[in-house]
């Protein structure tokens, strides 16, 4: 395993799931513990390409199908699989879509990995439950908080094991930051400093030629129309070889994403949700950035910790930082500090040091593991649907400009009919969740 020893994993693992609350074992196995585990992708773009470089590093892992709209990507994807199995040696069998059910139909395919954008997430998931696939899930889990409950039902009405994308959960300082808080090392948690980024803009990109390769009506899917922008679905070249150069800007737009606060709160607040013991539970009042004397979007728990979008030093890192009664922990990727070295992890356990988030396998060895043992990964889906709710809830607010009260119990807007109207929003013609 790259950058952490099995054993150590195993250690973080326990300490980052059944040591902080133990995780129910379904009652049935599909995959054998010395089977091979064969895995479609859906969406074939430049996250699925970091997932693929990790899980081509798992023994006992066979990528065997993908699919994807853009012609270029499924091509370029055939490709990657059998040059890697030429330098591996080994024996290459793979085969591309470009509708994703095709996948699904195919009864050598274990799991599937989805990778598309946030809009695509909920009907996917729930044809791949059907579908009897385990699957793993890039964050935002969904793009709506309706989308986000009918998910939640499918993966355990079908029995499958589900792995959320928030790989910061396999990350030993972060889980490390967790302990401490939930341990009361820093004495009664006050206050949480979770950095992000901004809500989504409204999309203002110009009209561009639609690639002949690229069927947009079907990546726009249940989408309300958008006109096609470059920006939205990096181009790609084969000859010469040129992966996507920027990350896609579908996640920035109203219309089509829901910003930093669902990019990055997926990854910042979900550390944030499971400090606090949140993996079912949430925030009770969300009030945006501006209402009042607010200054950043903040989240107030029923227990009085408070939870802001708010940057914790000079460089607006991307992290978390917890402040307590008798001290402080700060959590970034690549970085720990605190109050006092106390608080630290002993620096022979910096198991992630240099660790690359995006082509790290940890996370990824953690789902491969939970589908042989039908217990659920460290990232299961009702943490995925909580975080994926304190997002849209942050969205939400900054769309009224006022606060919302929430029941973190029913999931519902408590006496708020105008913030009812954003649990979801409407398909397009000929989809249905």
């Amino acid at each position: 395993m790259q950058n952490i020893s099995r054993r150590r994993f195993i250690h973080y693992t326990l300490l980052g799931s059944a040591g902080l609350a133990a995780l129910p074992l379904l009652q049935y196995c599909k995959v054998g513990s010395n089977d091979v585990i064969r895995l479609g992708f859906i969406g074939l773009g430049q996250q699925a390409m970091n997932l693929m470089d990790g899980f081509n590093k798992i023994p006992g892992v066979q990528i065997v199908a993908g699919a994807d709209v853009y012609g270029i990507k499924r091509e370029r994807f055939e490709l990657k699989v059998k040059a890697f199995h030429e330098t591996a040696g080994s024996k290459a069998d793979v085969k591309t879509y470009s509708d994703y059910r095709e996948i699904l139909s195919r009864k050598d395919v274990d799991a599937v990995v989805i990778a598309t954008p946030d809009h695509w997430h909920a009907i996917m998931t729930i044809d791949a439950c059907k579908a009897g696939k385990d699957i793993y899930l890039e964050k935002p889990i969904t793009f709506t908080i309706k989308e986000s409950l009918k998910v939640v039902e499918a993966v355990r009405e079908n029995k499958v094991i589900l792995a959320v994308g928030s790989q910061q959960r396999s990350d030993s300082n972060f889980q490390h930051a967790v302990n401490m808080v939930r341990q009361n090392t820093i004495g009664e948690l006050k206050t949480i400093n979770a950095f992000v980024g901004p809500p989504p803009a409204p999309y203002d990109l110009p009209e561009e030629t639609l690639p002949v390769d690229l069927d947009w009506e079907k990546w726009l899917g249940p989408n309300p129309y958008v006109h096609y922008n470059s920006k939205l679905n990096p181009p790609v070249s084969l000859n010469p070889p040129q992966n996507e150069t920027f990350w896609a800007a579908w996640r920035y737009y109203k219309e089509t994403g829901g910003g930093f606060t669902c990019d990055w709160g997926a990854h910042n607040f979900d550390i944030g949700q499971w400090a606090l013991d949140k993996d079912n539970g949430g925030p009770v009042k969300i009030i945006p950035a501006g209402y009042n004397d607010t200054k950043f979007l903040s989240y107030v728990y029923e227990n009085g910790v408070v939870m802001t979008n708010e940057p914790f030093d000079d460089i607006s890192t991307r992290g978390v930082k917890f402040w307590g009664s008798d001290g402080w922990i700060e959590v970034s990727r690549g970085k720990i500090v605190a109050s006092d070295d106390s608080l630290l992890p002993p620096k022979e356990e910096d198991a992630n040091k240099g660790l690359l988030y995006e082509s790290g396998i940890s996370h990824l060895v953690n789902f491969i593991d939970s589908m042989r043992s039908r217990k659920d990964p460290i990232a299961p889906i009702e943490a995925g649907q909580r975080t994926c709710a304190v997002c849209i809830l942050g969205n939400i607010a900054s769309e009224l400009q006022r606060p919302v009260i929430w029941d973190p119990v029913k999931q519902f807007f408590v006496d708020d009919s105008e913030a009812e109207k954003f649990m979801h929003r409407e398909y397009r013609s000929g989809y249905s969740l």
